[in-house]
């Protein structure tokens, strides 16, 4: 028996082909990975293309974050904690005498742990170990203030790393936010061009920011060292936002 596609049918099964073939146009994106997606079929008037746009920036770090401590061991904890205490009360004064703000000084952790031998279940010391966190505000004198403060607790002293971080990024972020916006509407009107549709107003749009921190690996300096050498470089803020458009 012959079958008959009716009008109906017809009409719906083509708009149903030609749907298809529009999403599957727009979810190609860019060689950087950028997507673009559209909704409705093609015609309608609630078609809708979604799009990503990223804004970059940089700017030098201003501030450094020093975490640090020292770590001292006796035959009894009463010993071993008295001797950090001592070496991490040294840390601070140096600091302080460099002019660090007591403020930008905070102990961050304090431990105290038995020491044992191989095979054996009787400890035969205690271990103690105190640690803080400086921020320091200006790198010019960074350097000095960490070897100062390195110097200070002797032998006791260590030092588990630091990172340079920027102050305020308000103004970088504002940037990056506008550098994103313009992006995702060229990319935008690039798609709608090439479809032969005219780019409609923005319909929504949402942000997803990803500040890095830069980390610095500073080496122990020695006691005649004058200054541990510190480098700023750059930091990078990025800003990623997805914006959907509509097509006239």
């Amino acid at each position: 028996m012959p079958f008959t596609l009716t009008t109906s049918w017809r009409a719906l099964a083509t708009g149903a082909a030609a749907a298809a073939l529009l999403i599957g146009a727009f979810t190609l994106g860019t060689g950087q990975g950028t997507a673009a997606s559209a909704s409705a079929s093609p015609g309608s008037p609630g078609t809708r293309i979604t799009v990503t746009g990223t804004g970059n920036v940089s700017g030098t770090p201003d501030t450094l974050l020093l975490s640090m401590g020292v770590q001292a061991s006796a035959a009894s904890v009463g010993l071993a904690l008295q001797q950090a205490d001592s070496a991490v009360t040294a840390v601070t004064a140096a600091l302080r005498g460099s002019g660090v703000r007591a403020a930008d000084i905070q102990t961050s952790g304090l431990s105290i742990q038995p020491n044992y031998q191989s095979n054996t279940a009787q400890p035969s010391g205690y271990g103690a170990s105190e640690s803080i966190q400086v921020t320091l505000s200006h790198l010019s004198s960074a350097g000095t203030q960490i070897s100062a403060a390195v110097r200070a607790g002797g032998n006791a002293a260590v030092v588990n790393g630091v990172s340079l971080n920027l102050r305020d990024t308000s103004h970088l972020l504002a940037a990056a936010r506008s550098a994103a916006v313009a992006n995702a509407r060229v990319k935008a009107a690039q798609y709608a061009s090439a479809l032969g549709r005219v780019l409609g107003p923005l319909v929504s749009m949402t942000e997803a920011t990803a500040p890095p921190a830069i980390p610095y690996a500073a080496a122990m300096p020695s006691a005649k060292s004058a200054a541990v050498p510190v480098s700023p470089g750059s930091e990078q803020l990025s800003v990623t936002v997805t914006a959907v458009f509509a097509l006239a």
